[in-house]
């Protein structure tokens, strides 16, 4: 049997296999820099959508690089997960306003992912969703490109505004909307806000004064 085209065949089909290896190692090299830094940037931009702003302006109350001034702590019974991690945001060295990532544990389709800032008065400069499965024309419109419910609901309230027991949506007897057809998805990220700011009003001031605890985030100027 003349086994030369087959040999021919396989050494082509290696070649092409070491290229395409190659190119995949060279492309996230050259690229790997540049996703940091657009990660990076998209989460500045998430946070400085639900903090307050310098008065006067739309600019974030925001001097220090929140991405590296964070730590993690452990509450799985308030805010869904082994570990949370905790932003801490400050003006002039001053604490403004946490930002902590709860899992919502018990969405209608698995974990909803939240970001939800705090300001040092203990009210909420807002909430959103970050990742989710809900679904489509019903659960999602937690998204704020779907609705305003997310802002509505939320921006300005707190413990006591309104009160706890009214922490529950009109359904229930409390005080947030659902949506029609779709009461578990609001019920669930109710409960887990309301759960957030119960967490950081046990833990108070501590949160802001134990020292960060994580690495700098890639593309962050601590980490060049």
């Amino acid at each position: 049997m003349n086994t030369k085209p087959i040999l021919g065949a396989g050494a082509i089909l290696g070649a092409f296999a070491i290229a395409g290896v190659g190119l995949v190692v060279v492309t996230n090299y050259l690229t790997e820099e540049r996703i940091a830094v657009n990660l990076r940037e998209a989460m500045l931009a998430k946070f400085a959508a639900i903090l307050p702003t310098v008065p006067g302006t739309e600019a974030p109350l925001m001097d220090n690089d929140p991405l590296a001034d964070r730590i993690q702590v452990s509450a799985p019974d308030l805010l869904g997960a082994t570990t949370t991690d905790v932003y801490r945001i400050r003006q002039g060295g001053e604490p403004v306003a946490l930002i902590l990532n709860p899992i919502v544990p018990d969405g209608y389709a698995g974990p909803i992912r939240l970001l939800v800032a705090v300001k040092t008065d203990g009210t909420l400069g807002g909430v959103r969703v970050l990742d989710h499965h809900e679904t489509p024309g019903l659960g999602d419109k937690i998204e704020e490109r779907k609705s305003d419910w997310i802002k509505v609901q939320f921006d300005g309230k707190g413990l006591g505004q309104p009160a706890e027991n009214r922490w529950l949506v009109k359904r229930d007897g409390g005080d947030f909307d659902q949506f029609t057809g779709a009461t578990i998805t609001p019920r669930s990220i109710v409960k887990t806000v309301k759960n957030t700011l119960k967490y950081v009003a046990r833990e108070g001031d501590a949160l802001f004064a134990k020292p960060a605890e994580i690495a700098p985030a890639p593309g962050s100027k601590e980490a060049s």
